[in-house]
């Protein structure tokens, strides 16, 4: 089961389980008021168990998980509430205690999002008010407060390991390291410190976890989960910086450490598709997810391959056989391959490739054409780089940017925005994506009238205006990453200085 799926639902478990609930306060009876549109004391609570509104249905139930959840309500759980099949509940209750207790320990109690943070921290009020779990997840409630221009916000979690990656590549393709390396020199110790530098304590495969020794997490070291293309993004960074000077990038971290991260890398890839999941190793069973309870949400109850993860594996896994060859050589090469098969095939018809982690097709075709050049596919040799810069081609708008709606992720068709307005940060996925296809030798046309509309939208402090969200999972979460305003306006420019102005003075 995929790990924010079980992490859910087993804090939600438990609080079923125990029919814990608090004091009925004026509070809660305004709130009530306030939700309800009928009186909370009228409500059929058995009819409105399958009652869901129209606009939020995006992934209906089965009959057969209706008929699940149906017997389970009305035909199991009378009996469960009696002796001796309540000493069963108990045991299942003390043993989701211990899995909640072990994920709370191992993600210092910042547990693996805020969903299942708020949650647990329920469920060890309702276990015991004074025990000292509680506490401890009271202190990192703040990890999850983030101070935005309009405010305090609650986050899902941080980003800073993703956020750090990306922006210290963003730097780098300036070509300006030596101004900017006290910059560098504090990013490469950041990234080279949030390693993950243990496994799991004790037997942590008995307790549904895998080995994490090696990777980065999604935002610091402290949460301890694997996110497979954090880690790769992290390790294109120390390989980046290694072939600086110290004196501008600081201490190379030791090799061994490298290896760590490519044996995460490796360990991640499916068996079957080639494809890299995100968390964990995918795990082929597609037909589980005809029990996903949630309405709202696509593809949460078991782990799938992205094609975004891959090329980011993809691209670190080359870069770092190609500097340190030895280790684990042939298992790299034969990786890359099926990785790249697996990009191949997962290309749409018109060209681009469906992005889960970012909005969309856009967001998708940008980091897989990354991965295939990585590979040494071009647009001589490859049909689907030749697709996918026709994709970038055939959508880019009369102003020269680009702009994709939101829409795009749970119709699963790509949408522009009302209008066909530009979002700088995905006309910045795609100069990036057209730029990796050498779309910059052919006709770099495409790439002066977007570089001139990142430039004129440049505002006199250095910051890029926030437009439209462009983060997203689940197909229909939306994700405000507050820094790819920044971070990928200056790496397409970045970008466009090194392949676009050079063949221009030739």
């Amino acid at each position: 089961m995929w790990s924010y799926c079980r992490t859910t639902y087993m804090p939600m478990s438990y609080l079923y389980g125990r029919k814990y609930h608090g004091p009925i306060t004026d509070l809660v009876l305004s709130l009530r008021n306030e939700i309800h549109v009928k009186s909370y004391d009228q409500i059929d609570w058995n009819k409105a168990r399958h009652h869901c509104c129209k606009e939020d249905v995006y992934y209906p139930h089965t009959f057969v998980q209706d008929l699940l959840w149906d017997t389970l309500n009305y035909c199991t759980e009378p009996v469960m509430k009696r002796w001796p099949l309540n000493k069963i509940r108990q045991r299942a209750l003390d043993k989701t205690i211990k899995y909640m207790r072990y994920g709370a320990e191992e993600s210092r109690y910042i547990t693996i999002g805020c969903v299942e943070k708020s949650l647990q921290m329920m469920c060890w009020w309702a276990h015991d008010q004074n025990c000292d779990e509680f506490k401890y997840h009271l202190a990192r409630v703040p990890d999850y407060l983030w101070l935005a221009e309009d405010g305090m916000k609650m986050q899902s979690f941080g980003s800073q390991i993703w956020d750090s990656t990306l922006a210290t590549q963003a730097v780098i393709s300036t070509g300006m390291v030596e101004e900017y390396g006290d910059c560098l020199q504090k990013a490469h110790f950041y990234i080279k410190e949030s390693q993950i530098k243990e496994n799991p304590k004790g037997d942590f495969r008995g307790m549904y976890r895998h080995f994490t020794k090696g990777a980065w997490t999604f935002s610091d070291q402290d949460q301890g989960w694997v996110v497979s293309d954090c880690t790769a993004e992290a390790l294109k960074c120390l390989l980046l910086l290694s072939q600086m000077p110290t004196e501008i990038s600081g201490e190379k971290p030791p090799v061994e450490r490298l290896y760590d991260a490519v044996n995460v890398l490796l360990y991640l890839q499916s068996s079957l598709s080639g494809g890299f999941a995100i968390w964990e190793p995918a795990i082929p069973q597609p037909y589980l997810e005809v029990l996903n309870p949630s309405e709202l949400f696509a593809d949460i109850v078991v782990e799938q391959e992205h094609v975004e993860c891959t090329a980011s594996i993809v691209q670190a896994l080359i870069s770092f056989n190609r500097m340190h060859p030895g280790h684990r050589e042939k298992e790299i090469e034969n990786s890359v391959a099926r990785g790249v098969s697996f990009l191949e095939e997962r290309q749409w018809p018109d060209g681009s490739w469906y992005g889960y982690w970012g909005i969309c097709f856009l967001y998708g075709t940008f980091f897989t054409v990354g991965g295939l050049a990585a590979a040494g596919k071009t647009y001589e040799n490859c049909e689907a780089v030749r697709k996918a810069v026709n994709f970038f081609l055939s959508s880019q708008n009369d102003e020269g940017g680009w702009g994709e709606s939101l829409e795009s992720c749970p119709s699963m068709k790509y949408t522009p925005l009302e209008g066909n307005r530009t979002n700088l940060v995905q006309t910045s996925w795609a100069m990036l994506g057209l730029m990796y296809g050498g779309q910059a030798e052919r006709d770099p046309t495409p790439m002066h009238k977007a570089a001139k509309l990142l430039i004129n939208e440049q505002m006199s402090d250095g910051d890029f205006p926030q437009q439209e969200i462009t983060g997203v999972y689940m197909k229909n979460c939306m994700l405000h990453y507050a820094q790819y305003r920044n971070i990928f306006p200056l790496w397409a420019l970045g970008e466009y200085r090194k392949r676009v102005w050079p063949s221009q003075s030739l």
